[in-house]
């Protein structure tokens, strides 16, 4: 199902790049307690846990697991405040680290826009502990390509009760292609610069063996020739051009079985409105809402006085409590506004 979202921009806010920059870099910083947990793997390489939870959790309370986007971490804002709002209604959070995104990972591959293996071990661990607590995920960006790529394989045999994805860029051939011009040059070399950390900081912990090299890394400017000379041959893919086919989420949405709520924005600035999907791609167990404004990961709306409120983490909590046994009412629900 394709309907248009409720969400208002803030009236100070109605720019793309206004949502996208305040909701990444003005926001101040949500408070998290948070424990970790590091998950060996058994080829030898691991993967990072941040669970959020009070001391009265019980051990079947719902269990609601996060997905960053890229170079995204805990110390993501849009991570953050979700987290605290899972714990507010009376659930168990937990972040994925990606493989290599905590840390500089042991093996020369890391984690990529379709890389679903992870993100199943991780659920089936924590099956495993918590046998009775249902099961939720949320993906941003990058991650929710991962979650909706993860539902759409799983089919009738997804473990989870619901999941839901925000900002996710369905054809990343056509991704790679916008972000590439205007004003979204500048969220390009920004992510850039992290890709390239993560890949030196490896190069300087030994990581890529002596045949393995890769072009001067400053001359790989745009996202097309990063994942053609880095990303593609360090996971698997023939080039840039394989590795966006079969890892953009947009050819999985149709096998999803999953009740799972898809939030856009029609003016993210790293991607254009072709990028979403027609309503005939869409699986009946999915209901994207699109709205005109919202930026990337941004969605920050205003309460009567201007001042900001993180819709997402109004819209998120209501689709949970829908369809996620056990996910608590909170008392002030009503004074959020959320429909």
């Amino acid at each position: 199902m394709l309907t248009t979202s409720s969400f208002r921009p803030a009236f100070w806010l109605a720019n793309a790049h206004a949502q996208t920059l305040f909701a990444s870099q003005a926001r101040p910083m949500p408070r998290l307690a948070s424990r970790g947990e590091r998950l060996e793997l058994a080829d030898g390489d691991f993967l990072d846990l941040s669970w959020v939870e009070t001391a009265d959790t019980p051990a079947d309370a719902p269990i609601v697991i996060v997905l960053h986007g890229l170079n995204g971490s805990l110390a993501s804002k849009y991570a953050r405040g979700l987290l605290n709002q899972v714990t507010r209604h009376g659930s168990r959070g937990v972040l994925l680290h990606f493989r290599g995104a905590a840390a500089p990972n042991r093996l020369a591959r890391a984690y990529h826009s379709g890389e679903t293996g992870d993100l199943a071990y991780v659920i089936a661990r924590i099956r495993e502990r918590y046998p009775r607590a249902p099961l939720a995920a949320v993906g941003y960006s990058l991650g929710g390509n991962v979650l909706l790529k993860y539902l759409g394989e799983q089919g009738a045999t997804c473990p989870l009760s619901c999941a839901t994805a925000v900002s996710v860029p369905y054809d990343l051939a056509a991704c790679a292609q916008a972000i590439r011009r205007g004003l979204s040059r500048f969220y390009q070399a920004h992510l850039l610069t992290g890709m390239r950390d993560m890949v030196q900081a490896k190069q300087r912990a030994g990581v890529y063996s002596a045949d393995m090299s890769f072009p001067d890394l400053d001359t790989l400017t745009d996202f097309y020739a990063f994942d053609d000379a880095v990303t593609a041959p360090l996971n698997g893919f023939v080039d840039a051009a394989d590795y966006y086919a079969r890892a953009s989420s947009r050819a999985y949405l149709s096998h999803i079985s999953t009740p799972t709520l898809a939030l856009h924005a029609a003016d993210d600035p790293f991607m254009t409105p072709e990028v979403v999907p027609s309503a005939d791609l869409l699986s009946s167990a999915v209901r994207f809402e699109l709205s005109a404004h919202g930026g990337h990961v941004g969605f920050v709306a205003g309460d009567r006085f201007g001042r900001p409120v993180y819709w997402l983490e109004q819209r998120i909590p209501a689709f949970l409590q829908t369809y996620l046994p056990g996910f608590e009412t909170m008392h002030d629900d009503l004074a959020l506004g959320v429909s």
